[in-house]
């Protein structure tokens, strides 16, 4: 397991499924430097 990131941290490189098809890699597919990411396990 990781250590959770603290102030000041790099996001870590990761690819993420996105609803609907297709993936998304965190942090180089975003366009601005400032995000909020939400992860939502949804129902299970």
């Amino acid at each position: 397991m990781v250590d959770k990131l603290g102030t000041g941290d790099a996001f870590p490189s990761l690819s993420l499924k996105i609803a609907g098809g297709g993936a998304i890699n965190l942090p180089e597919g975003l366009d601005t430097p400032l995000t909020v990411v939400l992860f939502y396990r949804g129902h299970w």
